[in-house]
């Protein structure tokens, strides 16, 4: 005998999922458009990668189009921007190998971690105290700035599970002052303002620009070695982005710690520590990227694959911000970006130089 009564949840749980598979095709729809456009010369000729570009667009939409989408497909798009983009960050650990660290050596490593502690701790203080920004939008300016842009404000935003207008005004930053830098660092080291050699060259351009793709725009206009050297430097960078996500999950978790006097009442319920597993399937890629466990070719077509994963989740994001958010803490969150911007040329310069002469 049948139950009528159970085919209303059931028929509303498939057209739900329909909407959910419609949004998902949706924004996959729209990243491939975004994919095309980023590789006009125009466009690619400036560093913006799809990711950038996807967020951009996005973010138009959502504020000038949106009520045109049904309102099913909202759990595609919050699919896209939030489960989608710890898949893409995980596989994002195929562009790093061990044996690319390596070739830098000690001096790329260090140069590394002290540009990355340096520029999240100054990041988080200035946003913070000077600017009075929420942490979050704090912590994600400082990220983007200090490991590898977009890519790391989509990964810290998951890990803090902030509001998207959050992460659009961090990688504003990072399109920003990582394009200023692909234009004005090659001009400065011409010039010979930098004092800097091949390897000086690379550990400043890799150590300090926002964008991989920034990175090779404004090495690439030195030398090939320095272009190397520089990639390397950044992609060090980015295998930073493992330990550092731990630490916020543990540091989020220890936050979330209830006061003494609710101890006993939250006694009984286990918390959910925030622990980024994303981060450890990146690590698990590098991992396998470094055992050259997979052929050249397969590797090449899941960056191609990932790459277009992130492009989905950014523009995702875009679709979920608004403007009205952005414009409350835009002037203050782009001071916070400026402030990292003069700190990562002047004092990541200091930094090259002492790192040069101490491994000399």
């Amino acid at each position: 005998m049948s139950t009528p009564h159970l085919a209303v949840p059931h028929a509303a749980h498939e057209s739900s999922m329909r909407g959910q598979l419609n949004g998902i095709l949706f924004v996959a729809l729209f990243a491939a458009a975004v994919t095309s456009v980023a590789s006009l010369p125009a466009i690619a000729g400036l560093g913006m990668s799809p990711l950038i570009v996807g967020i951009v667009a996005g973010a138009i939409y959502g504020n000038a189009l949106r009520d045109g989408m049904p309102a099913s497909w909202a759990a595609g798009v919050n699919f896209s921007a939030r489960k989608l983009l710890r898949i893409a960050v995980a596989f994002f650990g195929l562009r790093v190998s061990l044996q690319e660290i390596a070739q830098v050596g000690l001096s790329g490593f260090v140069e590394s971690v002290v540009i990355v502690v340096s520029t999240l701790a100054l990041g988080t203080w200035a946003g913070m105290k000077l600017m009075k920004l929420d942490r979050d939008t704090a912590i994600l300016t400082a990220a983007g700035s200090a490991i590898c842009g977009a890519a790391a404000v989509l990964a810290f935003e998951s890990t803090l599970q902030s509001k998207p207008h959050k992460s659009a005004m961090a990688v504003g930053s990072v399109v920003l002052f990582g394009t200023l830098s692909m234009f004005l660092y090659p001009v400065l080291n011409r010039a010979g303002w930098l004092h800097l050699d091949t390897l000086g060259v690379g550990l400043f351009f890799g150590g300090t620009i926002h964008e991989v793709g920034q990175v090779v725009g404004a090495a690439s206009n030195v030398s090939g070695e320095a272009t190397h050297i520089a990639t390397i430097v950044k992609m060090t960078r980015v295998m930073l982005l493992v330990p550092v996500l731990l630490a916020l999950g543990m540091w989020i978790n220890r936050a979330k710690k209830p006061a003494a006097h609710e101890a006993a009442h939250h006694a009984a319920k286990p918390r959910k520590l925030a622990v980024p597993w994303f981060a450890i399937g990146f690590l698990a890629c590098v991992v396998v990227n470094s055992l050259h466990v997979l052929p050249e070719t397969a590797t090449h077509t899941v960056n191609l694959i990932d790459t277009f994963a992130l492009t989905m989740a950014m523009t995702a994001l875009g679709i979920e911000t608004r403007v009205s958010q952005i414009r409350e803490a835009g002037p203050r969150a782009l001071l916070t970006g400026f402030i990292l911007y003069v700190w990562l040329v002047v004092g990541g310069l200091g930094i090259t130089w002492a790192v040069e002469r101490l491994f000399a």
